[in-house]
């Protein structure tokens, strides 16, 4: 079975909490970093200027990408961990992935359900966190970080404490402008990424991925999920 399939069986069909009142809610502001909680001005400077398109960000992702979760403070402006010295500054996502079990995924590598994931998400969302020309024209923004997680399924199987599994993705600037133009395919960009995997709170260090073109979130419509009037995805 391909790891495209594979993904597919796990597929949430479950946004179900927000099913029976569509979109109506508002997304919580609280996902993204307040001002104030920065640690300098660079970073400070760039959360207030670009307020608008972080809002939109969030909203974006709470109404168009359902079966998906952004935590607590996980849309701004951070400085990648393994980068020293300076104050580099991505654009940063993290997002939770809810997703049914499946026995095939389960058993595809690790470096395999995380090609799977990146192959998924990384596209789409990068497009989303640039959709504001203004963040990637700022020469304050250094890179894009995304965050995907999800449930690791042979815990969920066994009943044993959930554990997450995670990796986390560091795109530099130049290479997302490259791919976002369309001079390079996603391929391209994945080879020049550095992608750092997480086993729960295991680091599993750098990750090897061989990803394709997924047009999923483009196509994927929840059953019976109404948009809000105006909402467009």
């Amino acid at each position: 079975m391909s790891v495209e399939r594979a993904l597919a069986g796990g597929l949430v069909l479950a946004a179900y909490l927000m099913l029976a009142q569509g979109a109506a809610a508002a997304p919580h502001e609280d996902r993204i970093l307040p001002v104030e909680q920065y640690t300098s001005d660079k970073a400070r400077t760039l959360a207030t200027t670009h307020a608008g398109a972080l809002r939109e960000l969030n909203a974006g992702i709470y109404h168009c990408m359902p079966w998906v979760e952004v935590q607590k403070h996980s849309i701004g402006f951070f400085r990648p961990k393994h980068v020293t010295g300076g104050d580099d500054r991505h654009l940063s996502l993290r997002i939770y992935i809810e997703q049914d079990p499946s026995p095939e995924f389960a058993r595809l590598r690790v470096e395999d359900r995380a090609s799977a994931m990146f192959s998924r998400y990384v596209g789409p969302l990068l497009r989303r966190m640039t959709k504001d020309p203004a963040v990637a024209a700022d020469p304050a923004v250094d890179g894009f970080n995304l965050i995907l997680e999800w449930m690791k399924q042979a815990q969920r199987a066994s009943g044993d404490r959930p554990v997450h599994e995670t990796i986390a993705i560091f795109i530099e600037k130049a290479d997302a402008r490259d791919y976002l133009a369309g001079a390079v395919p996603i391929t391209e960009m994945a080879a020049k990424t550095r992608v750092l995997g997480f086993d729960g709170e295991t680091a599993l260090g750098p990750i090897r991925l061989a990803v394709w073109d997924d047009n999923f979130v483009k196509t994927y419509k929840v059953a019976n999920y109404v948009l809000d009037p105006g909402v467009s995805c």
